[in-house]
């Protein structure tokens, strides 16, 4: 169950709530960065199915929603739930770099912004960079179209990769800045010939997002709602869902356009940030397991 919030009515609807969640963490595991709990699946069909509409905004790519949640999904029914009245999802990937929606026929061909993309030659640059020096524990991310990312190969340890994260940020802000990059990381900055810089390194605990500055979870936040509301009326209450500070962006949005919103943090050890909606956590629990009660918690409460 939530901590601090209501409790709804054994006789909710489904009109009441929305869910706006992060990937990895609260719905995939991020050490097996699949869905690794089966009550998840089986609640988000059932959820969709009763009506609530539900976004993914990730940082992951189309590929990576498509063959590790939207295809365990369709195995449980999702294709039927999804011809329900009344029923809508979403997909947001790369922080707002691209978008797709999913229906009854399945996830759409993505939309990407090109406007945010990188050129070859930087794309490129950080792929040989981590070919020659930093392979034993990372991978480049062939899936993405937006963003560049890097990511900890899972047959190493949380410590093995972070030992060497550090080193190879810095190694790609150099290389990227002497393409011409304008790019933040951390307190360095060095602008393009326009004298902007557009684009940041940003670590997660498993990997590192080379982005536009304008990518952001509040960007795909406004994106999904947008799809929504094109689609029917909004619930009138919102929970967006993650394990990153950057998270809280999701519901800053919702917040910001007057609708009621609180944001669960299954990971507040990072910690918890003060904002004027409510922010919950699931007591005792984190990642996925907290992911999972909470979609359990909502589908019982609406009788789905």
């Amino acid at each position: 169950m939530e901590r601090n919030a209501e409790t709804p009515s054994p006789a909710a609807s489904p009109a009441e709530i929305g869910f706006l969640l992060d990937v990895d963490g609260p719905i995939a595991s991020p050490i097996t960065r699949s869905i690794a709990i089966p009550s998840i699946i089986d609640d988000l069909v059932a959820l969709t199915a009763a009506g609530v509409p539900v976004a993914f905004i990730t940082g992951r790519s189309d590929a990576f929603i498509a063959e590790q949640v939207i295809a365990p999904l369709w195995a449980a029914g999702l294709g039927d739930a999804l011809s329900a009245p009344g029923a809508r999802m979403f997909g947001v990937f790369e922080k707002g770099g691209a978008w797709a929606r999913v229906d009854a026929d399945g996830m759409s061909e993505s939309v990407v912004d090109e406007s945010v993309a990188f050129s070859a030659e930087a794309i490129a640059g950080v792929r040989e960079l981590v070919a020659a020096r930093f392979s034993d524990t990372m991978f480049f991310d062939e899936t993405k179209r937006a963003m560049i990312s890097v990511e900890q190969r899972t047959d190493v340890s949380s410590d093995e990769y972070h030992a060497q994260q550090a080193a190879f940020q810095q190694a790609a802000f150099e290389l990227l800045t002497g393409l011409g990059v304008g790019l933040t990381y951390g307190d360095q900055s060095v602008a393009d010939a326009d004298g902007a810089t557009p684009f940041r390194i940003d670590p997660t605990i498993i990997s590192t997002d080379i982005e536009s500055v304008l990518l952001d979870k509040d960007r795909g936040a406004e994106r999904a709602i947008e799809y929504f509301a094109s689609l029917g009326d909004l619930p009138r209450e919102w929970r967006s869902v993650g394990d990153s500070r950057s998270d809280y962006k999701m519901a800053d949005y919702v917040h910001a356009a007057g609708m009621s919103v609180a944001h669960v943090d299954v990971r507040p050890a990072d910690g918890m940030l003060e904002r004027q909606y409510q922010v919950l956590t699931i007591d005792g629990f984190i990642h996925d397991e907290a992911g999972a009660l909470l979609l359990g918690y909502w589908r019982r409460a609406i009788g789905a």
